[in-house]
């Protein structure tokens, strides 16, 4: 299985994860807002402290977006593009985001396949304070109301990452962070594992990978990987995700990926609820 040697060092617990009662939630966006306050208003309104997002649909204009790269330096494994700003509508086909906190504020981190005014399908991580929703479009979400997640600083990567954090107590679900190198299936069955989840389904949930490997035999060879997950299960402890995955030039993927050789490359949100 591929392998980054990150910046900083490594810490020992590989997976964080915490449980609670999630709870579902369906809105529809609002016109003339930033996607960050469109999204998260309604969240906080629920008394959410983290959740996890899934947006099919609706539009975007101005939007603006930056793909995965290459560093610069040593001082991290893998950057992000310049960022981008198509001119004109640019349509979602799919965005998963989750929702936390930034410096005591609503924050984002979202990444999404969209079909730019050119017509050409494109992903990448989006800039949800710097793009206004003009189109509406209903909304799936999940959400914690004891789970917290907030943005800091993380000395493996030498990024500032969204963390869980807060009291884990018995509920139907589980908000976990998957640090690097770790295979994003097996932690998916290490977390249902050690949960008590049997049969579970993933909410929502995104994070990049090392380049991707598809069922189909489909090779992703970059080293940095911007990736959703589009669906994802676990039955009898044996977990199965198929995902939408983008590439450093913003091509989208998508499809089944091989249990045990798709690594993380810097963090994946993961949300894990029991299947009822």
């Amino acid at each position: 299985m591929r392998h980054l040697l990150q910046p900083g060092p490594a810490h020992p617990d590989r997976i964080d994860s915490f449980s609670g009662d999630l709870t579902p939630l369906r809105f529809r966006l609002r016109r003339g807002l930033t996607l960050t306050e469109a999204l998260t208003a309604p969240l906080v309104e629920a008394g959410f402290q983290s959740a996890t997002i899934v947006m099919k649909g609706g539009a975007l204009n101005p939007f603006r977006y930056v793909m995965p790269g290459p560093a610069d330096d040593a001082s991290h494994v893998a950057y992000f593009s310049a960022p981008r700003a198509p001119i004109g509508v640019t349509g979602i086909e799919q965005a998963n985001a989750t929702f936390g906190w930034m410096d005591g504020k609503p924050f984002l981190h979202c990444h999404a396949a969209w079909i730019e005014p050119d017509g050409a399908r494109r992903g990448g991580h989006i800039l949800p304070s710097d793009s206004i929703v003009c189109e509406e479009t209903w909304v799936e979400t999940w959400g914690f109301r004891t789970i917290s997640v907030a943005t800091a600083p993380d000395p493996e990567t030498n990024f500032t990452l969204f963390q869980p954090s807060g009291p884990s107590s018995p509920g139907d679900a589980v908000f976990a962070r998957v640090k690097p190198n770790e295979d994003i299936t097996l932690a998916v069955e290490a977390l249902a594992g050690a949960h008590g989840m049997p049969d579970a389904v993933v909410r929502g949930s995104l994070g990049s990978l090392i380049g991707a490997q598809f069922a189909d035999g489909t090779c992703v060879a970059d080293h940095a990987t911007e990736v959703l997950i589009r669906g994802g299960s676990v039955r009898d402890g044996i977990a199965a995700l198929d995902l939408l995955v983008v590439d450093m030039a913003g091509h989208v993927h998508s499809g089944p990926i091989v249990r045990g050789a798709n690594p993380v490359c810097i963090t994946f949100d993961l949300v894990l609820e029991r299947s009822r």
